[in-house]
């Protein structure tokens, strides 16, 4: 059974980075795509940031610049490093996993990914 659990949210102040983490077990395939996703309150789940397993990555154009998607794979975990925080930047933040997606599907059709974490609250303050 796939289990995603992200680690590392926080408040902080606009400016400042913070690094989230997905911790992803039994996952056994050999092809994934894995991304992370938003919401904030009152809006729509936003895909932020993708990568799939050769390597290749994407990024919403609101966060082109100051956040950086990567991957330990001896590990096992999913990394979002984010600088350069906005206040718009608040949200709750979900890791994804899919066996099928690719960097050009996976933030467009969130709802049809199939491993999804619990996510963990940034919030970015003026």
């Amino acid at each position: 059974q796939v289990q995603l659990v992200e680690s590392g949210g926080g408040s902080v102040q606009a400016g400042g980075s913070l690094r989230l983490s997905c911790a992803a077990s039994g996952y056994t395939y050999s092809h994934y795509c894995m991304g992370w996703f938003r919401q904030a309150p009152g809006k729509e789940l936003e895909g932020v940031a993708a990568i799939e397993s050769d390597g290749s990555t994407t990024y919403a154009d609101s966060v082109k610049g100051r956040f950086t998607i990567s991957q330990d794979n001896a590990k096992n975990t999913l990394y979002l490093q984010m600088n350069s925080l906005k206040p718009e930047d608040t949200a709750v933040y979900y890791c994804a996993a899919d066996p099928i997606a690719s960097i050009a599907t996976m933030l467009r059709f969130a709802d049809e990914l199939d491993y999804w974490g619990q996510g963990t609250q940034v919030t970015v303050s003026s």
